[in-house]
């Protein structure tokens, strides 16, 4: 008769910590994407050591959120990926193919959060307000898995994308970043266009989540919070 109450004890305490790693994921992701990516492409720190440190604590916050093992393989072999990307680098393997193991191993570090948040934040339990932000995190994920997408787009067709170029690798992630939230957001300042068929279809794409995601999932997820929280 204990045993029970004891039970919904722990599962209770591990939702609530879980909901809050949701929340310090968010932050971190953010800092990734709008503070270490921009001072990267102009030469202020060298993105690459930040971005592996992210990374860990990335990996030991999907851990604890998914309560398994499986995430963080995904996350390995994404390391795999930008690890065989360096080693491409130091060897002079041409920077196409170096670019094009990177985007792979980012690609699957954002499908890996979506999967992962998703579980979390459209879970069963009470809807809290981390997982509010939570469910902007994976809206974020969202706009960076388009981000490697359209880099693997220009690694196998070059000049996909006017204004951003893969044989400019300083500017390339910051580039093809404020590309992808600029679309996902339906801003659209026309500074950087896709002109390959694959881009504008995948840029379509975007838009159209960017448009139907904050407007369906997320606000269902805010008033559902706001209900609760009542």
């Amino acid at each position: 008769m204990i045993h029970a109450p004891l039970m919904r004890l722990v599962a209770r305490v591990n939702e609530t910590w879980r909901d809050r790693v949701l929340t310090a994921l968010t932050l971190l992701f953010a800092l990734n994407l709008f503070v270490v990516v921009p001072f990267g492409a102009v030469h202020a720190v060298s993105i690459r050591p930040i971005s592996m440190s992210l990374v860990f604590l990335l990996v030991c916050g999907l851990l604890i959120v998914s309560q398994s093992v499986v995430p963080a393989l995904g996350v390995v072999l994404a390391l795999l990926l930008l690890g065989t990307a360096m080693f491409v680098r130091g060897h002079g393997g041409g920077l196409t193919l170096e670019v094009g193991f990177e985007a792979s191993g980012w690609l699957l570090v954002g499908l890996v959060i979506i999967w992962v948040v998703a579980r979390a934040v459209f879970g069963p339990g009470r809807v809290t307000y981390h997982r509010v932000v939570g469910a902007t995190l994976l809206y974020l994920a969202i706009g960076f898995v388009f981000v490697a997408l359209y880099t693997l787009v220009d690694v196998l067709a070059p000049g996909a994308f006017t204004g951003a170029k893969v044989h400019d690798r300083v500017s390339l992630p910051a580039d093809l970043v404020y590309f992808s939230f600029v679309t996902l957001t339906t801003v659209g300042y026309g500074d950087v266009m896709p002109v390959n068929p694959v881009a504008r279809s995948l840029s379509n794409l975007e838009a159209i989540i960017g448009q139907l995601y904050p407007a369906t999932l997320l606000a269902r997820m805010v008033s559902l919070e706001l209900r609760t929280g009542e």
